[in-house]
Order: structure tokens, then C-alpha cells, then sequence
């Protein structure tokens, strides 16, 4: 197949959203399909790049920060990106569009379709559907509802990155969406996790952003009565000075370290020493910091959202909590007690499993390669249900 991917963020840019398209990406041309990525580059400099086999395209469309895209710069994505997308179809002929992001992303889908036909296929992540950051986006959606119905109705096919995502897509509009979880390479996986340490390192993977609930993960680690810790809070964003200011007002330099954004393989190195994950987000739709921590063996303490059910079972390899004093406390527990974390560590690294690539990237493939089929079929029916996966 000759697959073009559609994201307005890949790598360095952007976040998970990104960085799932990215594997897939390479899963797909590492199997011998074609594959061409249209993206936005940062300020006003397009580039064309290939890497592992994947001709990545960056239209010159004003993004300011690697890290955070607002509202405008993903509209501005879609204008500078139609016509180029409307020339990799004139010349290099895709098959198939798989488009990340029903909004914005999938805008652009939708209008090429009904200028050529090539089917598309959608990935939602979270904040692209309604009800999934809804303090975000709620009005936004209310806006463009009749636009983000014929985004829908006209996809070949719908997928969503975890069960939360899914059943929110569903729910607002009623057709099949397969449920197919973010995926990790696991060639490299660590051996499984070592006899405990007295100090427990624990980590924070993810944007500064309110998103992500900062202030109170450190109001969390300045509570804790135990001296056996230390943690490391990797990332960057428009919280950071909030950050920063809680950790001197509680006298923490010595214990929390801020290393800004890391590598890929920094992040790894930062996993593979740590025990615990902190993830006190009040939203997530399928966090990839999460499934990556499975891999490294780390229980994991998060908020009771629904986006982290299929990475978290609660009690088992890591904690569900509510935003309050339950999640002092467990942190607490946990540098307590060796054999709950001991095992809880080794939870996490079975877990990984379900969560391997390349079992992901099949279930892309059969979606994509299905998508090319469609070209001269109506558009699927309307269904109530999502389709078991």
C-alpha cells in the first residue's frame, strides 16, 4: 500500500499524539509499504526528511513551540497543508489517508476525499472528541458539530487509541470505531524488575500544562512523611514556573529534579532506574508515558480517569485514585512497603504484552488495507456499537 499519514504534530513535535503516528509509521514502511507523512514544521521553514523509510513532509505553517500547538496554529496546519496533501495524491497516488486527529487532522482528510476519492481512515487520541477534555473544547465542538459529523460519517474507517476514546466517539457519533491501543516496542525490553531499593525513585513523564495537575503531585510529595524517595519530572510547558515555585516553597530542590525535555532514549534511561509513575492528570485519552512505564516494570499511581482503565488496573499493577488525600496516601504506601511495590512493578512488566507493536501495527494494516476497498462503497452505516476489539 501507498499510505499518507496526516498529523499536524510529529516528531520532535508534539506529544503522544505524535509520537503514535510516528510508530505506526515506521511499523507500516518497515513491512514495505510506502509512506508519506504530512505534518507541520515549527515557525515558517518547510522541510522534506525521510527517516527508517518514511518521507516526512514540513509545510511552513507558524507554529511557534515544539511543544504545545493552539487552536489557529492547527487551522493554519490544515490551510498550508491542503494543497501539498492534494499533490501527493496527483503524483505519488495514495491508496489510503490515515489521518490522526479527527479535528483538526481529519478536516483535512475529509475535504481531499471529496475532491479525489482516496479514502481515510481516522485515529482519535482524546482531545479530538467531544467530551474528552470538555472544559477545553466543549464550546469548540458545539461550533463545528455539523462540520465534525461529515468528518465522521465519510471515514472509511474510525479508530480510537483506548476504550475511553472509543466509547466517547461512539456515543457522539454513531458508527463502528475499533478500539486499537497505543503500541511499544518491546525488542528491547528490560529484564524484569530487580529486588527493591530503600530509595524509590519516582517519575513524571509529560507536558507542564494544567492537563497534566502538577501543583498537585508536588503538594503530594511535600506531604509524605518518608525520606526514602526522590523523583524526577520530566517535560516542559507554559507551567513550569508554577512548578518550580511550589517546589522552593516546599523546600524540595534537594528531591525533585526538573531535567527539561529529555530524548527518547533519556526517557528510557530515566524509566529503567525508576519504580513508581506519577500521573495525577485530569484527563488523559490513552497516555503513552504510561504504556512505555509497563515496559519498564514501574507500578503506576494515577488519577480515576477512564483513558488510563486499559493501562492501570487498580490494586494490581498500580493505583486509580481520586484527586484528594488518597493519593498522598498510596504514594506513602508504596514507599512503605516492598512487596506490594515488588509486585506491582512486575504486574506492569507482564502487562506490557498486550501492548506490542507489532501486534498494534497489524490491526492498523488490516484497518488501512480494508480502507482501500471502500473506495467505490457508501460510507459505513450508522451503528450504536463499537466494534469489539
Amino acid at each position: 500500500m501507498r499510505i499518507l499519514v496526516l498529523c499536524y504534530e510529529y516528531p520532535p513535535l508534539g506529544g503522544g499524539g505524535g509520537r503514535v503516528a510516528q510508530s505506526i509509521a515506521l511499523q507500516m514502511a518497515a513491512r514495505g509499504h510506502e509512506v508519506r507523512v504530512q505534518t507541520a514544521a515549527l515557525g515558517w521553514h518547510s522541510t522534506i526528511e525521510e527517516h527508517d523509510g518514511v518521507a516526512v513532509h514540513r509545510t511552513a505553517s507558524g507554529r511557534r513551540a515544539p511543544d504545545t500547538c493552539s487552536v489557529p496554529e492547527m487551522a493554519l496546519y490544515c490551510a498550508t497543508s491542503f494543497l501539498p496533501t492534494l499533490r501527493h495524491i496527483r503524483e505519488w497516488k495514495p491508496d489510503v489517508i490515515h489521518a490522526h486527529f479527527a479535528v483538526p487532522t481529519g478536516g483535512l482528510a475529509w475535504a481531499v476525499h471529496r475532491l479525489t476519492g482516496v479514502p481515510y481512515v481516522l485515529t482519535a487520541h482524546l482531545g479530538d472528541v467531544p467530551g474528552g477534555v470538555p472544559d477545553q473544547t466543549d464550546t469548540l465542538f458545539q461550533l463545528i458539530a455539523p462540520v465534525a459529523r461529515q468528518i465522521w460519517n465519510h471515514a472509511a474507517a474510525a479508530t480510537a487509541v483506548s476504550s475511553f476514546v472509543q466509547e466517547l466517539a461512539v456515543a457522539a457519533y454513531h458508527r463502528p470505531v475499533t478500539r486499537i491501543l497505543n503500541g511499544i516496542d518491546l525488542t528491547d525490553t528490560p529484564p524484569p524488575p530487580a529486588a527493591i531499593r530503600h530509595t524509590r525513585h519516582l517519575v513524571f513523564v509529560g507536558r507542564f500544562n494544567p492537563q497534566k495537575n502538577l501543583p498537585l503531585l508536588i503538594d503530594a510529595l511535600a506531604r509524605l512523611t518518608e525520606t526514602n524517595w526522590r523523583a524526577t519530572i520530566v517535560g516542559d510547558g507554559p507551567d513550569r514556573a508554577t512548578v518550580e515555585a511550589l517546589i522552593d516553597q516546599h523546600d524540595q530542590r534537594d528531591r525533585i529534579t526538573l531535567p527539561g525535555w529529555q530524548s527518547t532514549a533519556q526517557v528510557a534511561a530515566i524509566l529503567n532506574d525508576a519504580d513508581i509513575l506519577c500521573m495525577p492528570s485530569a484527563s488523559e485519552g490513552m497516555p503513552v508515558a504510561a504504556v512505555e512505564a509497563l515496559k519498564h516494570g514501574l507500578a503506576i499511581v494515577t488519577s480515576e480517569i477512564p483513558g488510563v482503565r486499559d493501562v492501570v488496573e487498580h490494586g494490581v499493577n498500580g493505583y486509580r485514585l481520586r484527586l484528594d488525600d488518597s493519593y498522598a496516601h498510596k504514594l506513602s504506601w508504596l514507599l512503605e512497603s516492598d512487596e506490594t511495590l515488588q509486585a506491582m512493578k512486575h504486574a506492569s512488566w507482564e502487562k506490557a504484552r498486550a501492548f506490542d507493536i507489532t501486534a498494534i501495527a497489524d490491526q492498523y494494516e488490516a484497518v488501512l488495507r480494508e480502507a482501500t476497498v471502500t473506495r467505490n462503497r457508501p460510507p459505513a452505516a450508522a451503528s450504536g456499537s463499537p466494534h469489539p476489539r
